[in-house]
């Protein structure tokens, strides 16, 4: 009979191992000696404890679920229970309580870990929709739409939640993703609408603006340009597509006219700048007519000028009032010769200032008689009323004094 200090092999071969209940069989041996059956079965105890170490090591170091350890501490401990081997069995299941201990707590640790990452999706997510719920409302359409877009790729990597969760809050996400794009599309619509009026609008005073470049009358079509530019800013923006080209035909246009206008006013400037020289000309001979010494010559000689000046034309806007006062002044000065020479010459005119001279003096004359007759009897007030009278009477007579000395006498 052979021993070890966790088993023995009988005299007929039959291999024992030592628990704490007692000696339980292991297995019967008849390939060999008794060494040689301790030594077979201690090797499988070897390989257990072996076994167990490496399951240890994959529960610390490794992601191994909890499942699959307890299967293979299973796996183990149905081969400890059924006593296949000589060693310390005690010992090998007391290292395997203690492992699905650990594989408890990592289950635990993992289910912990699993609940805070799912609380953190949960609360990411609800942050992203409601993001998206106020992005749904943005005018911004670029930036909210490029947002949007990066919210639904920050939506893919975070872990999904329980099912009806995670349907829930998709659901709202996706409805803010298309309240926007719906908010979008009929935004842009409108504005479609817009520009396609705008460019009918501008079709239009395009075509009126073509129609105007060759015309001549500066004035009221320079005018019209001015209303169509002020109809085409309040057109709007057509499509980009059409825009451009048709400012470069509005704009060519108007360009065809100003240039054709611009070329006639050069020449007409350059008439009437020559008209200004000659018209200074007469101006500066029409002024040595004065002082008007003889009436008929001086008629005649600004008659002459004057049949000159009018056929000489335009002159410069800014210059005319200069130029035509100057004649103008020789011109009042002969009205006013003749006007005096008609005074002089008239006779009744004449008696006409005599007669009132005579009445406005005998006026006055009578006038100083009261006031002096008021005075020597005392009544002042009487008095000083005359006298204002007197005052206006008196002016009138010494206007009407010079006027009959005009008339020589």
């Amino acid at each position: 009979m052979s021993s070890d200090p966790w088993g023995r092999v009988d005299e007929t071969g039959t291999v024992y191992v030592r628990t704490a209940d007692g000696e339980q069989v292991v297995g019967s041996w008849q390939a060999g000696s008794p060494e040689e059956a301790l030594a077979y079965f201690e090797r499988k105890y070897e390989g257990l404890v072996v076994e167990i170490g490496l399951l240890e090591k994959r529960v610390k170091t490794t992601d191994l679920s909890a499942k699959d350890a307890q299967a293979a501490i299973d796996h183990i401990r149905e081969q400890v229970d059924a006593h296949h081997a000589v060693g310390d069995l005690a010992a090998l299941r007391v290292r395997l309580d203690k492992l699905v201990e650990t594989v408890e707590s990592r289950r635990e640790e993992r289910k912990q870990q699993r609940a805070k990452q799912s609380d953190e999706a949960r609360n990411s997510k609800e942050a992203l929709v409601a993001e998206a719920e106020q992005l749904a409302q943005s005018d911004q359409w670029r930036a909210a739409g490029e947002r949007l877009r990066a919210l639904v790729d920050t939506w893919k990597g975070l872990p999904r939640l329980d099912r009806k969760s995670d349907d829930e809050l998709w659901h709202r996400f996706s409805h803010a993703r298309s309240a926007f794009s719906k908010r979008r599309k009929a935004h842009f619509a409108s504005l479609d609408a817009q520009r396609e009026e705008a460019r009918k609008a501008k079709e239009r005073l395009v075509a009126e603006a073509e129609g105007l470049s060759g015309s001549t009358d500066w004035g009221p079509t320079a005018a019209r340009y001015r209303d169509l530019m002020a109809e085409w800013k309040a057109a709007g923006r057509a499509q980009r597509e059409h825009e451009d080209d048709l400012w470069n035909r509005f704009r060519g246009a108007q360009d065809v006219f100003f240039a054709a206008r611009s070329s006639v006013f050069a020449e007409r400037d350059a008439e009437q700048t020559e008209n200004l020289k000659l018209k200074e000309e007469l101006a500066e001979e029409a002024e040595k007519i004065l002082p008007v010494t003889d009436l008929r010559t001086a008629r005649a000689a600004f008659r002459s000028l004057n049949e000159r000046w009018e056929a000489i034309g335009h002159v410069p806007r800014d210059a005319r009032p200069k130029v035509e006062g100057r004649m103008h002044a020789v011109e009042r000065a002969i009205q006013e010769s003749e006007e005096a020479e008609w005074r002089r010459t008239n006779p009744e005119a004449r008696a006409r200032a005599a007669g009132l001279t005579g009445q406005l003096q005998a006026a006055v004359d009578k006038l100083r008689g009261q006031i002096d007759q008021a005075r020597a009897q005392g009544n002042g007030s009487k008095a000083d009323k005359l006298e204002r009278e007197l005052e206006g009477r008196q002016a009138l007579l010494d206007q009407a004094l010079k006027g009959l000395q005009e008339f020589g006498g």
